[in-house]
Parts: structure tokens; sequence; C-alpha cells
């Protein structure tokens, strides 16, 4: 560029902007004009706006070294400009305006007057300062919320309605369907529901209930803060809410709200109340608690209870018995005498009269302090425990139909969040795995052979037998009958299908095999043995521990295994043992291979842990005493090559139209090698076949069982099945009074009752009935398994046995085994009992069948036998219904 073309520099303080700054009347304290302010070419393009943006015009040193700095500098000088002054390079005009060059620098200061409604983040502030929020903006945003925390507040308490006892709580049916979708039953408490006015209920009912529960009712504002502050803190760890409630509270929650517990409810709750106390009188709001109360047995209100427990109206009453039902209020399923087992194991009728009779000592104890009874009246009342009548059949709850109610109803409860006063109030459409023809079957097979083989008014003996007895879909889970007892109508209200307390017996040693099978025993390093393996089948034995050392009982004796008979069985093979079902065998055997890992293999089949016995000797032969149902499935994990399913009886229920979740159908799980579970059956299928349970013969189609006997003959069981159908039958005698088993020797006649007999006679009328027309699939193939593992001390086979899988026995049992004692070498009828396993056998051996009479030994240990030092003393088979081992074990199952 020509020197004569270039612009001549400016002098220092002078020129336009200076006379700009002059008529301003502000020469000092004013910062340099931007770049672009005088609208030098040198300003705008020459100077560092394209280079260095250290230095300003004129090459001196800019206050700030960039672009973010500027823009906080025009920000901050921003502020202090007005429409007078705006700034320079700005729309208002000079060579840097709207058309000069430094257009786009002017524009970081546009519009900086403008104030902003909420100045956050906040102008004018540097670094982290200008997200610190100013006590304006803090104090306005609290005022705000206050304010429409108020409003909100007072909106809603005009809203709300109080809640009317005489239109909330009301019941409604429950209705049950079939596996086919036709209707079960219609069954709930609407009927069993009539409120009472105060003047109908007992002062000593009312202040039962305020001295149990709240005694400031009558001076509190019906709202416990403490006490919400507590159950928020329960639900915040995850624990309950219970205890945080007043009478008011709990009135407002029985008639308006559900009884799910979550903070949203709780809060409701709370609000609800307060509005309450303000329009309700103490006394309305006492009759509307006592009227909206659930009682348990389906009874709602005072009026109900009273008439379900005593058989009288509320205003009739007694203080004693006033005491007992504010005692139900605490929890019906845990304080009624009467047990509510088939729900919680822990609701046991010994249990909960022992929990009843010590909280109605406190109530009365309580009402006596309070003054609310004189001394007097406390000794009247404290004198005798009000023990209420019975449970009764309700309309349709007849016949099996009841224990298929209860089944589904435990079921639901123990899949969903609701509570048992939830349920009962009704609404709810229950769809079951039941089929109607094989419950009926079932039922009219009992019946049956209860007909032919009983007669109570003859035989004293013969009087408090009972059944129970279950079927179940192998690889499904599905419940497709069972049979509970003679009904709530005739006063049995136990569902013998799914409680527990009755020992299994030998139908326990298949367990043991599968264990062996699987793991092996301590002398095998993890190696499967085979069913061929051969053990001591001797009667009264002394028991090895793994280390070699015998047993001992508890005063320090040697502990001996019993068989029922003193047969001298000598070395015979654990196939063998299970077709008589000799027990000395088995508690070896389970001794070796170790009885956790028995249990762990009947675990995985589908028996609960709440219905195992102590793991001592006697565990390898059933002490255990699992549901009905629970045995049932577990046999079923055999049939279904060692795939097991959880039981399940409800395939969906309904409410208002909506389904509710939680009712998937259970996944099968892989329990056990198919191959160990494929070799049980085969040796099952022995049983019926050449053992003790050729009474089963009779179905004339493929199975596999075992029979099961206890100790003094208190209990029998047979468990079999094919391949589409499992099931168990189990018989006992007991007192009705104490629930205690009673031995069964010289029940029907006979010296005692084995599993082989009228148990299985059951089975077999059942199952020809729910298979007629189904085909006979068999049983998949077992294939050679494990070695031959002999116990030590037992000969060597001669000729040593082959092992191979066994074809379909033959239906012909062999004449009944000599008594004499065998030799020590297996003789060549031993040798070839498995109906030719060993070619050298060519096929004509078939076992030594006793002709179903169950000669191997009392299942379950004899009673003669001394107790092991491990002694297991609930699970002897003396003592039944304490829920344990049920179709769920109890709120986790």
């Amino acid at each position: 560029m020509s020197e004569h073309r270039r612009k001549p520099p400016q002098p220092q303080g002078g020129g336009r902007a200076a006379a700009r700054r002059g008529q301003s009347g502000s020469s000092s304290g004013r910062r340099a004009a931007p770049r672009g302010a005088t609208g030098s070419p040198a300003d705008s393009y020459g100077s560092p706006s394209y280079g260095s943006e250290a230095t300003g015009p004129g090459g001196e040193e800019r206050p700030y070294g960039s672009r973010a700095e500027a823009r906080r500098a025009a920000q901050k000088g921003g502020r202090r400009r007005t429409a007078d002054n705006p700034p320079p390079g700005g729309r208002r005009g000079g060579p840097g305006g709207a058309t000069g060059p430094g257009r786009g620098r002017g524009r970081a200061t546009t519009a900086p007057g403008k104030k902003r409604f909420i100045d956050y983040p906040r102008a004018g502030k540097d670094g982290w300062r200008r997200w610190v929020p100013s006590w304006k903006l803090v104090s306005g945003l609290f005022i705000g919320f206050v304010a429409s925390l108020v409003a909100l507040v007072g909106i809603s308490f005009a809203m709300v309605q109080v809640p009317d006892e005489n239109k909330a709580a009301n019941s409604q049916n429950n209705v049950y369907y079939w596996a086919d979708g036709t209707q079960m039953v219609a069954t709930g408490t609407g009927v069993n529901r009539q409120n009472v006015t105060i003047d109908k209920i007992p002062e000593a009912m009312q202040w039962a209930v305020i001295s149990a529960e709240n005694k400031s009712f009558y001076q509190d504002s019906g709202v416990d803060p403490m006490g919400i502050a507590r159950a928020l803190a329960n639900m915040a760890r995850g624990g309950q809410t219970q205890g945080g409630s007043t009478i008011t509270q709990q009135f407002v929650k029985n008639t308006y709200l559900s009884q799910e517990q979550t903070v949203t409810r709780k809060f409701k709750e709370m609000f609800i109340s307060i509005k309450v106390g303000t329009k309700l009188d103490k006394k309305q709001i006492l009759q509307g608690y006592l009227n909206t109360s659930y009682y348990g047995r389906g009874a709602y209100g005072i009026q109900a209870a009273a008439q379900t427990y005593y058989g009288v109206d509320a205003v009739d009453l007694k203080p004693s018995q006033c005491a007992f039902l504010a005692a139900l209020l605490k929890g019906p399923t845990y304080y009624d005498p009467a047990g509510n087992a088939d729900l919680d194991p822990a609701a046991n009728a010994k249990d909960n009269l022992k929990r009843s009779q010590e909280r109605w000592s406190w109530i009365l104890g309580e009402m006596h302090k309070d003054k609310h009874l004189t001394d007097a009246e406390y000794q009247e009342a404290i004198k005798a425990y009000p023990k209420p009548e019975g449970r009764k059949a309700t309309k349709g709850m007849t016949g099996q139909i009841s224990y298929l109610v209860d089944t589904a109803k435990k079921y639901v409860l123990n899949h969903s969040d609701m509570t048992e006063a939830q349920f009962d109030q009704g609404g709810y459409q229950i769809y079951t795995t039941f089929d109607k023809k094989s419950v009926n079957a079932l039922s009219a097979a009992v019946k049956k052979v209860q007909k032919q083989r009983l007669d109570p008014k003859r035989r004293t003996l013969d009087k408090y037998v009972q059944f129970g007895a279950a079927s179940v879909l192998p690889r499904d889970g599905a419940i497709v009958a069972l049979y509970g007892g003679d009904g709530y109508e005739n006063g049995h209200f136990t569902n013998n299908a799914d409680t527990s307390g009755v020992p299994v017996g030998s139908t326990w040693k298949p367990f043991v095999l599968a264990a062996a099978m699987e793991y092996g025993t301590y002398k095998t390093d993890g190696e499967g043995i085979s069913p061929l393996s051969k053990y001591n089948g001797n009667d009264k034995l002394k028991v090895r521990n793994q280390d070699g050392t015998y047993v001992l009982k508890k005063d320090g004796s040697v502990f001996y295994q019993r068989n029922e008979g003193p047969k001298p069985w000598g070395y015979i093979t654990l196939r063998k043992a299970m077709e008589q079902s000799i027990n000395t065998p088995f508690v070896q055997l389970g001794m070796d291979v170790g009885m956790s890992k028995v249990r762990d293999v009947a675990k995985a089949s589908g028996i609960l842990d709440s219905s195992f016995a102590t793991l001592n000797p006697s565990f390898a032969i059933g002490t255990s005493t699992p549901s009905a149902i629970r045995m049932a499935d577990a046999y079923a994990t055999f049939a279904a090559s060692g795939k097991h399913t959880d039981p399940y009886s409800v395939t969906s229920v309904k409410k208002d139209g909506e389904e509710l979740p939680g009712f998937t159908k259970p996944k099968p799980t892989q329990a056990m090698p198919e191959n160990v579970a494929n070799n049980v059956t085969d040796t099952l299928e022995n049983v019926i076949q050449n053992g003790t349970g050729q009474n089963a013969k009779a179905l004339g189609r493929t199975a596999a069982g075992k029979t099961g006997t206890t100790d003094s003959n208190k209990s029998a069981w047979f468990v079999g099945y094919t391949q589409q159908l499992s099931t168990s039958v189990a018989m006992f005698r007991e007192n009705p009074k104490d629930h205690e088993l009673l031995s069964m020797n010289g029940t029907a006649g006979v010296d005692s009752i084995h599993g082989g007999d009228i148990p299985t006679q059951v089975w077999t009328e059942y199952m020809k009935d729910a298979l007629k027309g189904k085909n006979d699939p068999g049983f998949p193939d077992a294939t050679e398994i494990g070695t031959v593992q002999d116990e030590a001390g037992a000969p060597s086979p001669t000729p040593s046995v082959t092992i191979k899988p066994s074809p379909t026995p033959s239906d012909t049992p062999s004449p009944t085994p000599s008594e004499t004692t065998p030799t020590p070498s297996p003789s060549a009828s031993e040798s070839c009992q498995f109906g030719g396993w060993d070619p050298n056998c060519n096929g004509n051996g078939n076992g030594n069948g006793n002709g179903g009479v169950d000669t191997g030994g009392v299942d379950g240990g004899g009673d003669t036998s001394p107790t092991p030092t491990v002694t297991d003393t609930t699970g002897t088979g003396t003592t039944r219904g304490n829920g344990n081992g049920g179709f769920f074990g109890g709120q986790t199952g």
C-alpha cells in the first residue's frame, strides 16, 4: 500500500473519541473504547482483532486477554450503560455502528439494561459465584413453596370426604374357577357383616380396645406424629409400618384406604384422620373402628365377630370375651386359637393359643390398671380363658371344595402383597389348576377304600383314621387334584393335603439313592455309585460315621439300626434293599454319602426347608414331614427325568377386570442329572413289579413308586407316578383334641398298616380313573450309571455283575424268600434277581417279591431301636399339625 494513502496515527488522548468522552462530561473513570469504536480501519482490521488479542489500539496492552473475558467485561460494562449512552459500536450510530466493521463486537453488549425476573445464573458475578443463588431468590422460592403447599392442603382438606362405615369395607364374593374355566364356587363374607351402634357395643369392649391400642384416644387429635415418623423410618429401612396408627387412623385405613404399606398411603391416612377428628366425635370414630375391623374367620365388625366366636350378639359379650376379641385385632391369623397353619406354619393351633392367652391376660391387666375394670370385675374376668367355638363351614364350602379353596387362597396370599383381610373383602376371580373330574375321582377312591376296609362303628381302632392326597402334573407342576379330609361340614378344618406333621417313612429312600448316584460316597471321591452296590441288610446293625467310628447314643452306648423284622438279608444290592424297603442299607448309605447331600437332593426336588428333620442316621429313612402336595411334586421330578417345577394351584387372579401380577407359570429347573432320575425310576418300577408296592400292579400300566411306613405304625404312605401324573397318598390316625398321631396297629382288623396296603389301594383306584383313556408311554431307558461300590465287608460277586438297563420286569412275583440266613456269597437267584440284567441269568430272574407285604422294616426306623446321639425329637412322627413343610412352607413359600 502506498505511503500517501496511509492514514496518519491519531494523537493519544485526542480525536473524536476524546471529544466524545469530553461531551459526556466523564473523561475520567471510563475505560478505553473497544475496538471498532473509533471507526478507524486500523482499529477494525489493522489491530489484533484478527491477530493477537493481547493489545488494543495503538499497540497498548488490553485489560483482558480472551474473548470470554471480553464478554464478561462487556456484560459488566453494559449494566452501567443507559439508552442515552449506548455502547460504542452499537446500533445508535458511529463508524463502528450497524454498518461499520465493529458491529460484531458490539453485539456482546446489546440490551444490557434489561432485568430478568429470576436472576439465575447471577449476572455481574464471576466463576462459581454466578451459580450461588442470592438470599432474595432463596427466600422467594421458599415463601412460594410454603404458600403453594398451604393452598394445596387447604383445597385437599375442603375436598376430602369423611369415611362412612356403612359404605366402606363392604364384602363381596370371591369366585373360584376350575381348570376348564367353569365356576367352582362363589364364597365371601358379605352376609357376615352387620353394623351396630355404639350403645350396642359393651363398654368393656370399647375400653379393651382403647387400653390395648390407643390409651390417649379421648385426648389425642387422632394422629400420632411420632408414631407416623417411626412407621416412615421403618419403611425407609425396609421394615413394616405397624405401630404408627391411632384408632382414628385405623378407622380411616379400614374404611377409606387400601392396606398397602407405602409412604403415600401413610400421608393420606394422616391427612384424612385430621379431618375425621374435626368432623366426628370420639364415640362415632370408635363405633366405626369396631364395625369395620377384621376379626378373622371372615368376620368383619364386632357383631359378626361375636356371632362367629361365641354365638351371641355383641351387646351380650362378657368382659373376658371382649378382651379375647380385642386380642384378635393384633392379627387374627396368629391370635385365633383354632390356628391357621395352612397360611403360615407359625400360625399353628398350639402357638396361636399361647399367644391369644398371653395377650388376653395382658389386655385385662391393662383395663384393670386403667381403672376400666374394678377389682371384682377383673378377678371374675381373669378366672378362665374364654375359649371360643370351633370353625364353621360357610355356604358352598363343603366336601373337597373347602380344601381346594383353602389351597388356592394360600397360593394367592403367598404370591401377592395383599393381606388376608383385604382378600376376604372379596371381589376377586381366582382361576385354578384343579381338574373337576380328577378331584372327584380322588375323593371317590378314598371313600371306596374307607368303606371296604374301615368300620369305626365296630372297631375302635378304626376311629380317627385320616387320609391326605395330592396329584401333580410332571414337567408342569400344576396340582390337578387333592384330598384334604372329610370336609369342613364334618368339623375337619385341617387340609391334610397341604399340611405336615406326618413322617413320610421309606418314601424318602429314593432321595438317598439319588444322592449316592449323583455325588458318590466319601470313598469314591465324588464319583457316583451304582444301584447294584451291596450293603449289609441284616437287622440291628451298628452304623458307622465316615471316620470309621460308630454312631453313639446320648448315653455313650452304640446305636443300632433296626429293620421291621429279624430276617438276615446279608449283603444285598441297593436295588434289592429298595425293592424290599430294608432300612439298614440306606441308613449306612446315607452316612457314607453325607446326610447334607441327601437333603440337598430332596430340596432340589421340591421339598421345603421347613419340613426337614434333624440330620441324624434316621434322616435317611423318612423322619421328615413334607406335605402330600410336596411329595407328589418331588416324585414328579423323577418322572420328568430330573426336571423340577414348583407346584402351583392358581393360573390367574382378576380384580375389577384387571389381571393381578405374580401368577405366571413356574419355570422348570434341572434338579438332578437326567440319568440319575431315570435310574431312580427304573429302581422304583421294580418296587411295584417285585417288591412292597405290588398292589399297584393292578393299575395295568407302566408305573414307579415307593411305600413308606413309620415308627409304631403311626403313618403309611404310597407315592407313585407315570409319565403323565404323580400322586401321593398318606394315611394316619390322630387324636382330634391335641392332633397327636396314634398307632395304626390293629386298624382295619390287621396287625399293622403298611404303605403297600391301604395307601397303595387308594392310589391305584384313583390312577385308574384319572388315566382312563390315556396312552401308556412308559419311561425313558435308564443307562449304566456309577461304579459298584460295596460296603466294607461285602463279598466279591461271583460271577461278576454286569450293569445294564433293566427291561420291564415280569408281572409274576417270585415265591416268598426263605427265612434262612443267606451264604456270604450271593446265590445264583440273587445274582439274577433283576430279570435278566446279567446275561448269565438267561432272563429268568425276577426278584424275591413277597406279594406286596412291606417286610422291609418299619420305614422310618423301628420303634424298638435305641436313639442315636443326635436325635430329631420333632420328626419322630408322634405329633402332627405344626404346619411345617406344607405346600408353601409359610409366608415365604
